[in-house]
């Protein structure tokens, strides 16, 4: 169906954007990503998987392919996450590949809004 509507589906996008609403391309590096999409999508972000997250301190190959989302967002002018950081060791080589945004446990567990707010000291 995506790829059926393609053309459609950017417009809409594109109306949404100029509304102020972001996009984020979630699990990048899995499933149904397609660097093709990238160069027509109206998006904003990358969020890297938490599958190359969870091994980025022992696993080299993981890290290769996490360095190579930042890369490759950074050239398309588009921020990336890093999601399911759970330890800062995984922050720490995170951050040495050039990854300053990071979802995860090592930061807070799901909230629901209230103690979210709280959280944040909204």
């Amino acid at each position: 169906m995506f790829v059926d509507s393609f053309e459609e589906i950017i417009a809409k996008m594109a109306v949404l954007k100029a509304l102020g609403l972001k996009f984020s391309v979630d699990d990048f590096g899995t499933g149904f990503s397609c660097l093709s999409y990238l160069k027509r999508l109206p998006i904003d972000e990358l969020k890297i998987d938490r599958t190359f997250v969870h091994d980025i301190v022992s696993d080299a190959n993981s890290g290769a392919i996490a360095e190579s989302i930042i890369l490759l967002g950074r050239a398309l002018g588009l921020s990336v996450i890093a999601e399911g950081v759970e330890t800062e060791e995984q922050r720490d080589s995170l951050l040495r590949l050039g990854c300053s945004s990071f979802q995860g446990w090592l930061f807070s567990q799901p909230l629901p809004v209230t103690e979210f707010q709280s959280l944040c000291g909204a």
